[in-house]
């Protein structure tokens, strides 16, 4: 699972993802700041079955703290888009470039309004974020479209010669994308095209593509700058406009309280609603009065920072992911070395049990004879669909 995070120059696209990671990307006030891709990885969290068998667990492909267990996610910050992207301006061949393995995109946008297309400095709240919306989606669309469009011709030409299906042509088409063709498949019934009839194809075109790009790219809105005074306003407006999830949030905020949690001056953990001081001595009256407006602009009026409740709602509610256990010793709950519940893994809800033992060792699908749940220790086969929270044993002939 890939996320990518998206959004013009300037925007704070960066800070977003070390709010999320702390890697420190390099954070600039000027565009372009970025110009190569960022990665980092970030942990959404989730209740750990430990608690319900009351055992002490030993993770070692993610964390788990005081019955939280919190499993690692692969982010990638691109650079800032602006408008003519799909047609090489700015970074923009890059920048979609970079997008073409994502499976959801985090578009952070400057709800403040302080920001032109370009991501230059103006007055604030003079921009209306909506704009930057409607053009990310826009550039995104065209982009797909300059990719079908370059072999339009004789892919009809094919179809008509060889009786082949839209969806066939169009995912082999865009196959570089990671577009799943079912998606595409389905993208094409919405919009009414007939699958094996080209003369349907020509006047949908345009309305197909948008619909693929919203089935294969979904994006949820960050209104980043969320506690500056002309915020409050555009995130109203962004939320009775658009369709998809707006979220309120100060990824500069998260940053800071991250910053001193560490350094032991307060008592935080990202999602919370508060914090503690702990070390007033070293804090200082600036960062004291810094804190004092976090809290009432922030906390108190959106009850986060908003950042861990974009990675929650990616994961779990846009992405559907659950969360299971494979274990060695069903009645241990253990690896072969006694770790209990080493590993978690996030799978989309739907996963059978051998596509699961193909994410733990690929040789573990090709020989794969049952799965037996824990602690129950009941048999399950190839098909049997993975529920939230299963700890599970994959039988294999591979050694």
């Amino acid at each position: 699972m890939l996320v990518g995070i998206v959004g013009k120059p300037s925007c704070g696209k960066s800070t977003f993802l070390n709010a999320l990671t702390m890697v420190n990307a390099k954070v600039g006030d000027y565009p372009f700041t970025t110009t190569k891709p960022n990665r980092g990885t970030a942990y959404v969290s989730s209740p750990c079955v430990c608690k319900k068998y009351d055992v002490i667990d030993n993770p070692k492909n993610s964390l788990c703290e005081d019955g939280i267990r919190y499993l690692p996610i692969s982010f990638l910050d691109v650079a800032g888009l602006v408008p003519g992207a799909s047609e090489g301006r700015g970074m923009g061949n890059q920048f979609l470039d970079d997008l073409r393995q994502a499976d959801v995109l985090i578009h952070v946008i400057d709800a403040s309004g302080s920001l032109d297309a370009e991501g230059n400095q103006i007055d604030k709240g003079s921009w209306d974020p909506l704009k930057d919306v409607s053009f990310l989606e826009e550039e995104i669309d065209a982009w797909i479209k300059s990719i079908i469009m370059r072999d339009y011709v004789a892919m009809m030409k094919k179809a008509a010669a060889e009786k082949l299906r839209f969806s066939v042509l169009l995912h082999d088409k865009l196959t570089g994308l990671a577009i799943k063709k079912h998606l595409i498949e389905a993208s094409i019934r919405e919009v009414g095209i007939i699958d094996d009839d080209f003369n349907t194809w020509d006047e949908n075109i345009d309305a197909l593509i948008t619909t693929i790009r919203r089935k294969s790219k979904p994006i949820v809105i960050v209104a980043n700058k969320i506690d500056q005074p002309t915020s409050e306003e555009h995130f109203t407006k962004l939320q009775d406009k658009l369709d998809i999830t707006v979220f309120p949030v100060s990824a500069l905020a998260e940053v800071f309280l991250r910053t001193e949690q560490e350094a032991h001056t307060i008592k935080y953990k990202q999602g919370d609603s508060d914090f503690t001081i702990i070390d007033d001595d070293n804090l200082g009256d600036s960062k004291k009065q810094l804190l004092k407006k976090i809290k009432t602009d922030l906390l108190d009026k959106y009850g986060s920072t908003g950042v861990q409740d974009v990675l929650s709602n990616v994961v779990f509610d846009l992405l559907n992911m659950i969360v299971v256990y494979p274990v060695e010793d069903v009645s241990k709950l253990s690896d072969k070395s006694g770790n209990i519940l080493p590993d978690a893994y996030l799978v989309p809800k739907g996963t059978t049990a051998i596509e699961l033992a193909g994410k733990v060792h690929t040789d573990f699908a090709k020989n794969f004879i049952h799965g037996t749940l824990a602690p129950s220790g009941r048999r399950v086969g190839a098909d049997y669909e993975l529920q939230n929270d299963d700890i599970i044993k994959i039988v294999s002939a591979a050694k």
